[in-house]
């Protein structure tokens, strides 16, 4: 009993030994597992929680916290006198987070209702936008009112992912004054956007269109601030965590005087007339007035102008959208005569004693050339040829010079090249040569054509405001300045970024001699007796001009009909330019009336309105002062 017991425990111990090691085996397998397994999950977290970390730390922080864009309050623009043209003011838009919207679809029906729109409007917006990223906003309703504002608000867990957008919107203090100067803003389009920096710019952004808000957007655009707010699981705000204030744009004072700008304006549209006013000191280049007619509506364009007016704007036969202060060419008519007195002078083929004789007409080869007086003024000199506008004095002049002698004066008076001025798509206009011709046409220059451009005819073409850049150089004694509109650039702080300096850009040297010459005339046209500017007298000043007449197509079935029964269209152009006072010239203003006939009649008016309110002032102390000495006496 006692071996068998004995040999039986000896069998139990091999066989656990056995049993141990088999066990010993696997616990070092299961070991190995563990730490397999223990290894790829620490692995997973030093990758997601150390080599990954800050970039879930981000999208985690993402989800809990919202970046929103501030938009800066855009800089305002002053007229010469700080009067304020343009402002900002809070606009409120209903703008759509589409990632924070589950239901678009649905969210768009019950957001059509309450904002009373069609649904397929809503659509277009949200297609236009498919290929910016989902968390940046995308604008479905601009500026809307207090009423739909604050049930937008009330209602906002009805309308997941919508919010409302507080930007800064323009405000026209003088409604559409100056409108071709200032511009108007747009949403930035997907061509701009591509060639703008995308650190300044994003999707949805207003940006300069026109105008000086175009040209000017780096100063007026001011730095977008940012407003980091927490929001829930469904996208809504619950807490703002931190703002970081935009920076306004800067200011632009202008030199032009909203006060002249409106009486330009004023006097265009109460016509209903279409064409241009400029008006600028002649000692300096400084832009007063700036007018083109009809008015550009700014209104329309803001927020994006829909089809049926964008529709209207193109047929007007008037061209609103046309800046006619730089960019309509016209003939000059005889307000290009001055051009062909100096030219004569300066070569010696006329002196101020010069006389010829005026029938009514001039015979050139086979041709009959007319003067506008039918009945001939008789015998001219330079004085008189001036103030009566003779054209047979002038086709006579022009022939003596020659073609390219009368060009090179006028480009000395800044016609037929850009002024430089800070306008968009400036036109140069044209002023022929012989080599202009045989380039243009492959034909020889004929001398009968220069007696139709020594009056202002033929090939010519300038704009409303090289016409006044001639005006002042002549005014000023020779000086051909830089016409500027910008009176300077503050910043925030009121401190001066940059500011005017007058710029010479040409000056003529021995030709100004004759100038008092030409300015004697164009004080006759006003003062004279036998002006054609009469009607544009002021009593206590003296002002030096010219009227002209442009041709705009001759067309023989309206020859003998009333000029108010001509056409619209067929109707010549009617131009005006003088400046004043005549003994020391301040001010050139030029008046350029599309289909308006006479210069005298239907521009000079416009002008003189001008004149009154530049001067009021001086000329009722002045008439204040007569009327007290002839009490005394």
């Amino acid at each position: 009993m006692k071996w068998s017991g004995y040999k039986d425990l000896t069998e139990i111990t091999e066989h656990n030994d056995a049993e141990l090691d088999s066990l010993k085996r696997r616990i070092f397998f299961a070991g190995l597992v563990i730490l397999f397994f223990a290894a790829i999950i620490v692995g997973r977290l030093w990758f997601l929680q150390i080599h990954k970390g800050d970039e879930y730390r981000n999208r985690a922080e993402n989800n809990r916290v919202r970046m929103r864009e501030v938009a800066a309050p855009r800089g305002s623009i002053k007229d010469k006198m700080g009067r304020e043209m343009v402002t900002n003011r809070p606009s409120f838009n209903v703008v759509l987070v589409r990632e924070d919207s589950s239901n678009v679809d649905e969210l768009l029906k019950k957001l059509a209702t309450a904002l009373d729109l069609d649904i397929s409007d809503l659509w277009e917006r949200l297609r236009d936008a498919s290929n910016k990223p989902k968390h940046i906003p995308v604008r479905l309703m601009e500026d809307v009112d207090w009423e739909t504002l604050a049930y937008v608000e009330n209602h906002n867990q009805e309308f997941p992912g919508i919010r409302i957008e507080t930007i800064p919107s323009r405000v026209y203090h003088y409604g559409n004054l100056a409108a071709h100067v200032i511009g108007y803003l747009g949403e930035i389009s997907k061509k701009e956007l591509a060639a703008r920096d995308t650190e300044i710019y994003t999707g949805g952004d207003l940006i300069g269109k026109m105008g000086l808000e175009r040209l000017r957007e780096a100063d007026l655009r001011g730095e977008k601030g940012s407003s980091f707010s927490e929001v829930n699981a469904r996208g809504f705000e619950q807490q703002i965590l931190k703002n970081v204030e935009p920076l306004p744009g800067n200011d632009i004072q202008l030199t032009l005087d909203a006060e002249l700008q409106k009486v330009a304006e004023d006097l265009m549209t109460a016509g209903d007339k279409a064409g241009a006013v400029v008006a600028m000191e002649v000692k300096t280049g400084r832009m007063l007035v700036l007018a083109s007619t009809p008015v550009l509506p700014i209104d329309q364009f803001v927020g994006g102008i829909s089809h049926k007016n964008w529709d209207a704007l193109l047929d007007n036969p008037k061209n609103p959208l046309i800046n006619k202060v730089v960019q309509a060419m016209y003939p000059p008519g005889s307000v290009y005569k001055m051009v062909t007195a100096m030219a004569g002078l300066v070569a010696d083929v006329i002196d101020k004693d010069t006389v010829l004789y005026c029938p009514g007409h001039f015979y050139f080869g086979k041709r009959r050339y007319h003067c506008w007086k039918r009945g001939g003024h008789g015998a001219v000199n330079l004085k008189r040829a001036i103030s009566e506008s003779c054209d047979v004095y002038f086709y006579q002049v022009g022939l003596r010079v020659g073609i390219d002698r009368l060009a090179e004066m006028a480009h000395k008076f800044g016609l037929g090249h850009k002024s430089g001025i800070e306008m968009e798509h400036e036109k140069s206009g044209l002023i022929p040569t012989k080599e202009w011709k045989k380039k243009k046409y492959k034909k020889k220059w004929q001398e009968g054509e220069t007696l139709s451009v020594a009056i202002g005819q033929g090939f010519n073409l300038v704009t409303p405001i090289q016409v006044c850049l001639m005006t002042a150089t002549i005014a000023n004694g020779g000086k051909q300045y830089l016409p500027q509109l910008i009176e300077k650039v503050t910043d925030p702080d009121g401190k001066v970024l940059s500011r005017f300096e007058p710029v010479v850009l040409d000056e003529l040297k021995g030709e100004k001699r004759f100038l008092p010459l030409i300015r004697t005339g164009m004080e006759e046209v006003i003062q004279g007796r036998r002006g054609t500017a009469r009607k544009v007298r002021i009593k206590g000043l003296t002002i030096g001009g010219k009227t002209g007449t442009a041709q705009v197509v001759r067309l023989k079935q309206y020859k003998h009909l009333k000029e108010e029964d001509i056409p619209y269209k067929y109707r010549d152009h009617a131009w005006f330019t003088c400046y004043a006072p005549a003994d020391d010239p301040e001010i050139a203003v030029t008046v350029l009336v599309e289909h308006g006939l006479h210069g005298g009649s239907s521009a000079g008016p416009v002008a003189r309105a001008i004149l009154e309110s530049y001067f009021g002032e001086r000329l009722q102390l002045a008439a204040e002062a007569e009327a007290k000495t002839k009490k005394e006496e």
